[in-house]
């Protein structure tokens, strides 16, 4: 494949999953100030599937969409009011999460095991970058903060995380089969 072909997969790849997170974000339960939704799903897949370089480029297109003001965050948002917004840290934190995730599955082996710990340390890293935001904006005190911004997220980003692994190490499988993306030498099934 040439250079130019590569990168034109690769545009391909992170536009699809920046597409995947947009549909997953009008999934919400909402919360008084930050809804749970499908993002962090997209997110965990997006890593688990494409890797770290790919996973956080997928999530920086997703940011910038918003960013000019269309509506592919939760609820149909988007504009830059939505990133310097009680919610702008989680979607900062949806492009170091996806990064971290990738990063520790290329450092280890692409398993559903590894790609749930991956997961989780991604959650955490979008749990930080949103959490830290929200106490700035709405000049919280860190309890509060933690109260609205981590607590109602954790057992939902577990079972997001798992989801996020069982379904990306077999999509990532697939799309390596089909020779739609590059595969390691430690590519596992199990």
């Amino acid at each position: 494949m040439n250079e130019k072909s590569k990168r034109l997969r690769i545009l391909l790849n992170c536009s699809i999953f920046a597409a995947i997170t947009a549909i997953l974000a009008q999934i919400e339960i909402p919360l008084p100030l930050i809804p749970i939704s499908g993002q962090t799903l997209a997110v965990g897949i997006a890593a688990t599937v494409l890797g770290s370089r790919q996973g956080a480029l997928a999530m920086l297109c997703y940011a910038a969409i918003g960013a000019v003001g269309i509506p592919v965050f939760a609820g149909f948002s988007g504009g830059p009011q939505v990133l310097v917004g009680p919610s702008g840290g989680y979607i900062f934190g949806f492009i170091a999460a996806a990064y971290i995730t990738g990063l520790i599955l290329e450092k280890t082996r692409f398993t559903v095991r590894m790609a749930l710990i991956a997961n989780i340390a991604g959650m955490f890293v979008t749990l930080v970058f949103g959490t830290i935001q929200l106490k700035i904006v709405l000049d919280l005190g860190w309890n509060a903060a933690l109260t609205a911004g981590v607590y109602p997220f954790l057992i939902v980003g577990f079972i997001k995380a798992y989801l996020a692994s069982l379904i990306g190490i077999i999509v990532r499988q697939r799309l390596i089969q089909a020779k739609l993306i590059n595969g390691a030498q430690k590519e596992i099934a199990s």
